[in-house]
């Protein structure tokens, strides 16, 4: 199995059916990805952090304590945090 950070290095030259392939590789690794995806998430930018905070969302619950460790640890972070926690609920109650 690929680690985040190699799924994440591909995503470079995606187009968008590599991009959803790779988006789902993410969400198959699950909760076990949720402190890497949360740190990567923090530092990249574009394509890539676009697909992360997807991710997240996708796995859903299990990522909102991650999301606010970050933000505890990360002021700058809060708001990207607080929006994804948001999101997370809203697809929960859906």
């Amino acid at each position: 199995m690929e680690t985040v950070n190699e799924i994440l290095s591909k995503l470079e030259n995606a187009d968008n059916i590599t991009k959803n392939e790779l988006e789902n590789e993410l969400v198959s690794i699950g909760t076990s990805a949720l402190p890497q995806l949360v740190n990567q998430l923090q530092v990249v930018r574009g394509i890539k952090r676009g697909v992360v905070a997807m991710t997240l969302i996708r796995i859903g619950a299990p990522s909102v304590q991650y999301l606010k460790k970050a933000a505890e640890e990360n002021k700058d972070f809060e708001w990207v945090a607080e929006y994804l926690i948001r999101e997370i609920k809203s697809s929960i109650a859906a």
